[in-house]
């Protein structure tokens, strides 16, 4: 859901880079889980509260048992995640981020693999970061696609794949 970037103040809040389309989430009270580095596992951690900075693109949050700033140090490059069983229904055509992440990219008119979805970047328009396959990899180790139905015409959940129609030039 987000990711802690840096403490805010002395009383033990932090600050949260989103990465989620629910607000709600920074701001409504409840369990969370928090895995300080990818080497350890997601641990509990209780939202007390949070409000968003206006202009900035953060939230500021406040967790149960962090009331100092060392503490909210401590925190820093922490990943926060919400149960899969507390992610909100989707739309037709909508998608949840990590469901995305490690699914194969293929070209639709020739089959070939183009590579794996490595990452989901939120950058006005949203671009899957696609690591290329081995055979491509030297050339151009990723590549940044436009998840936009022109695109990205077939998402796959079950199948655990892609299928996109690039524009020339946007692999090459």
């Amino acid at each position: 859901m987000g990711k802690v970037v840096a403490a805010q103040g002395m009383k033990g809040e932090v600050r949260v880079y989103p990465e989620s389309d629910f607000p709600e989430r920074f701001l409504i009270p409840g369990t969370r889980w928090l895995q300080r580095s990818p080497s350890t596992a997601p641990e509990p951690i209780e939202l007390v509260r949070g409000r968003y900075l206006d202009g900035k693109g953060l939230y500021v949050v406040q967790f149960a048992g962090v009331t100092d700033r060392d503490q909210a140090e401590a925190l820093r490059d922490g990943q926060l995640f919400v149960p899969e069983g507390d992610r909100p229904p989707l739309e037709e055509g909508e998608f949840h981020i990590l469901d995305l992440i490690g699914l194969a990219v293929f070209d639709q008119a020739t089959q070939v693999l183009i590579g794996t979805v490595s990452s989901i970047i939120q950058a006005g328009n949203t671009l899957l970061e696609v690591q290329r396959n081995a055979a491509e990899a030297t050339k151009q180790p990723t590549v940044l696609i436009p998840f936009v139905e022109a695109i990205v015409p077939l998402v796959d959940l079950q199948q655990r794949r892609i299928e996109i129609t690039p524009p020339p030039g946007l692999i090459e």
